[in-house]
């Protein structure tokens, strides 16, 4: 098994016993307009493997970087703005599937804002992880892929390179992949 989806049934487990996972924080942002439409509070995740050449985060990749967060935490400065949705970045959310499950979840019980998700992994190769899939349960939009600096495109909405898909998720769990039309 890749470590980088934690175990679902341990996430479920630890909130049966009123334990929540944690979140390895880099950072959070508020009322962000380039990580999805609107205004949104973008969820900085530390840790990544990609090391993508050109990526504009790079002090995001030391998975021991940032802070420990409890969702709880997280939950007071997503509900504190009515109005800004939510994203999930880095680094990669997806190193820290479980956590980020969990705090997807609440968001979902306590909100109706949206949640978009950048990973440097394919929507495809986390399909094959059953470990995440709750996760890309609880998405609306997953930004796909790594940076490719050949790739690179600043005309592109809500995405650096041209490999880089923004994912319908909800549709896409049905069937084929579908592209998010906004």
């Amino acid at each position: 098994m890749i470590e980088w989806c934690m175990a679902y049934n341990d996430a479920e487990e630890k909130e049966w016993r009123g334990e929540k996972p944690r979140i390895r924080l880099l950072s959070i942002v508020e009322d962000t307009m380039v990580d999805g439409p609107g205004f949104r509070t973008a969820i900085y995740a530390a840790g990544c493997e990609h090391g993508c050449e050109g990526c504009h985060n790079p002090q995001s990749w030391d998975k021991n970087g940032g802070r420990w967060a409890s969702i709880d935490e997280v939950m007071e400065v997503i509900t504190a703005d009515p109005f800004a949705h939510v994203t999930f970045t880095g680094g990669d959310p997806m190193l820290q599937a479980e956590a980020f499950a969990a705090l997807a979840r609440e968001i979902r019980r306590r909100t109706d804002k949206t949640i978009w998700c950048y990973t440097g992994f394919t929507f495809e190769a986390l399909l094959q992880k059953t470990t995440c899939r709750p996760l890309l349960e609880q998405l609306d939009v997953l930004v796909d892929g790594r940076f490719i600096r050949s790739l690179r495109d600043e005309s592109l909405l809500f995405r650096g390179s041209s490999n880089q898909r923004l994912i319908d998720v909800q549709a896409s769990l049905k069937g084929e992949v579908t592209l998010w039309n906004g």
